[in-house]
């Protein structure tokens, strides 16, 4: 998988998908519901690193296989979307099998 930059954008994707399921669904409720403002720091911290890589591979997979704008902006808003990224990476290995 981390062979091509496909893949390695794939990965990125489903680890950056995990992370902000992560920070709305763990992190934030820790912090205001049991007063636990510390995993928002980390799972935030974790979450930006991935947010950058994602669009760092996005660009890669962009220029290596010619991808169209509207395809990369599906992408981008997959990024903004819970279990977005997930659906994505379903859409990517459909396609890429097929």
């Amino acid at each position: 998988m981390l062979n091509t930059s496909l893949g390695r954008f794939r990965l990125v994707a489903l680890l950056e998908g995990l992370s902000f399921i992560l920070l709305l669904f763990v992190a934030m409720p820790l912090k205001y519901m049991v007063g636990l403002p510390l995993f928002v720091k980390y799972v935030g911290w974790a979450h930006g690193v991935l947010f950058v890589l994602f669009f760092i591979t996005l660009a890669q997979v962009y220029i290596e296989h010619n991808w169209s704008l509207k395809k990369v902006f599906w992408c981008i808003l997959a990024s903004f979307v819970p279990f977005g990224t997930f659906v994505l990476d379903a859409k990517l290995l459909k396609t890429k099998n097929s």
